[in-house]
Formats: structure tokens, C-alpha cells, sequence
């Protein structure tokens, strides 16, 4: 466990693996909120981890507002626990929705491409065909066989 404090930007962004760019946008937002002393941000543990949990979100799909309101409600009362827990729970089971929708899609879209590719590959082997038929018959007029 990280025993420090406070962190400035280039750690955070050394840290996640981000630039420094999007902590400063993240913190335009209003998704974290350093303290300053002069031009220097000063990061707490809090943004620490609401940077952590911002870009776990970002990974699960969810968007920025989304996350802004869990924040909102886990900052409103020491009730925001239960409604940001049952917001969130409800989040996942909407973004859970929309995956098996995507992966339904993307099924779909295969089965489609395979019909398609197949259907592809017998008209090539049909003109293969027509092909060596065409040669066979050109090849026999050229040897001098006839056909009677």
C-alpha cells in the first residue's frame, strides 16, 4: 500500500500511464480537484484514487458523466454508499446489456461474412473450372484434335 500523501501530476501520470494532459482534463471535469501551491498541483490520495477508479470506469465502458455522478453521490452524504452502490450496480447491469447485444451483433456479422466468403470461394472455383474447360478445348484445337 502506498504510504504518501500527496502526489504531483507527473507521478500520477508516471503511475496510471497517462499524460499529464488527461489528469489536467480530467481535473477541468471537475472529476478531481488538487490543491495548489502557486502553479503546482498538489494531488491527495482522494484524487489518487478517484484517478484509479476514472480509469477503471473509462475501461468498463463507462463515460465520464457517468462517473462524475457515482462521485457526486459518494460525495452527497454517507447515504451516497448505498445509492452510489445500487447506480453503479445498475451501470454495470446496463453495460453487461449492451455488450451481449455487441457480441449478438458481431455473431451475426461473422455468420454473414462466412456465408459471403464461402459464397466467394465456389464462384472461384467455378471460374477455375470454366477456365480449364476453355484451355482443355483451346489446347485440343491446337494439337489438332477434332471433335465429331
Amino acid at each position: 500500500m502506498d504510504k504518501k500523501s500527496t502526489y504531483s501530476i507527473s507521478e500520477l501520470a508516471t503511475e496510471f500511464d497517462i499524460t499529464t494532459r488527461s489528469i489536467r482534463f480530467y481535473e477541468d471535469q471537475g472529476l478531481l480537484s488538487p490543491r495548489r501551491r502557486g502553479q503546482t498541483r498538489i494531488y491527495s490520495r482522494q484524487d489518487r484514487v478517484r484517478l484509479k477508479l476514472i480509469l477503471r470506469g473509462k475501461r468498463l465502458g463507462f463515460s465520464l458523466a457517468e462517473t462524475r455522478e457515482l462521485f457526486d453521490l459518494w460525495d452527497e452524504t454517507l447515504s451516497g454508499s448505498e445509492k452510489q452502490l445500487t447506480l453503479l450496480r445498475d451501470k454495470i447491469l446496463e453495460r453487461k446489456a449492451a455488450l451481449e447485444q455487441q457480441l449478438n451483433d458481431i455473431a451475426m456479422v461473422r455468420l454473414e461474412l462466412e456465408s459471403a466468403e464461402t459464397r466467394c470461394t465456389d464462384a472461384l472455383k467455378e471460374l477455375a473450372s470454366k477456365k480449364n474447360k476453355k484451355r482443355t478445348w483451346t489446347e485440343q484445337l491446337q494439337t489438332g484434335i477434332s471433335y465429331h
